[in-house]
């Protein structure tokens, strides 16, 4: 149980699993998809270097966009857009762009997944594992080896590990953070259990429109749709590229109550903010609609 050196204490794990505390009201209110524990969680303590945090949960992004647009519920949200192994995640697109929330910053976070118990239990008395279904995916490989375990999908990898402890479930383990195994009081007996261990999900900080202030920043988000014309697309690239941007993300998405028309996503880094202005009306001539997404600085990687 090395891994937990630098995890709280119990008074703190207390803390983090409340979510409503009128207490402490300079604490930061973020909504998370999932409960205390889940990956998300462990994002937003990093982003927001290991602050006291007042933890919202939600259980779908649905849920959570709503969260984050409420002011009296929220003060941020976090939520997940990509992973390097999964790709990227097309309803958050939709969802972010459908709403009055703004990106102001993100984080990238290695996802460690983890087999955890009730303390005592061996993996032989396993007979079922639980946990969200690309937690499961990025751990076949290790599950092959114990083909008596049956990998049952939920919900959320946190909810899962929350699961087995309220039940006292001895035959039954989940895949979830070090964090969840801690807060939940259950034994780690496969430790980094995922297949590939370059598996970074990229989180989006959200906040209000209304909350939007200019800062420094080095990284845009846009959103657009464009004519129907031969190369519209490539107008589009060519005066990023003229404008000496470092384009970092192309997407995607089926522009909705319409037929094989599309939204693009697209994210850049620029060497100075002061040049923003200028490539924001180049885009523009060569776009229908356009959205500027969030302006913030290029997020941190870190371990779970």
């Amino acid at each position: 149980m090395s891994n937990y050196k630098n995890l709280e204490s119990e008074e703190k794990k207390i803390e983090l699993i409340s979510t409503v505390n009128a207490d402490m009201p300079n604490q930061p209110r973020i909504a998370i998809q999932g409960v205390p524990g889940a990956f998300h969680h462990i994002a937003a303590r990093r982003f927001f270097n290991d602050k006291k945090l007042e933890i919202i949960p939600a259980d779908t992004f649905d849920e959570l966009v709503s969260k984050a647009e409420d002011k009296l519920q929220t003060d941020k949200a976090l939520m997940a857009i990509e992973n390097t192994i999964a790709g990227s995640i097309l309803n958050n697109y939709q969802l972010l762009n459908h709403s009055n929330l703004n990106i102001v910053g993100e984080v990238y976070l290695r996802i460690q997944q983890n087999l955890m118990v009730l303390p005592g239990v061996k993996i032989e008395d396993l007979t079922e594992v639980y946990s969200h279904p690309v937690a499961i995916v990025q751990c076949q490989k290790f599950f092959k080896q114990y083909p008596h375990i049956k990998l049952i999908e939920s919900e959320d990898t946190a909810l899962s590990a929350k699961r087995v402890l309220d039940g006292q479930l001895k035959n039954t383990g989940a895949i979830a953070s070090f964090l969840a195994a801690e807060m939940y009081d259950l034994e780690i007996i496969g430790e980094s259990i995922e297949t590939y261990k370059k598996n970074y999900t990229r989180f989006l900080v959200l906040g209000r429109s209304e909350t939007f202030k200019e800062r420094e920043f080095n990284k845009v988000s846009l959103c657009f749709t464009l004519p129907h014309e031969v190369g519209s697309l490539h107008q589009v690239l060519s005066a990023l590229a003229l404008c000496k941007t470092n384009l970092t993300k192309i997407q995607s998405a089926p522009l909705l109550d319409s037929e094989f028309e599309y939204l693009f996503f697209v994210d850049f880094l620029l060497d100075e903010n002061k040049d923003f202005e200028s490539i924001i009306n180049v885009i523009k001539k060569h776009t229908l609609e356009l959205r500027i997404l969030g302006t913030y600085n290029k997020g941190e990687k870190y371990e779970s």
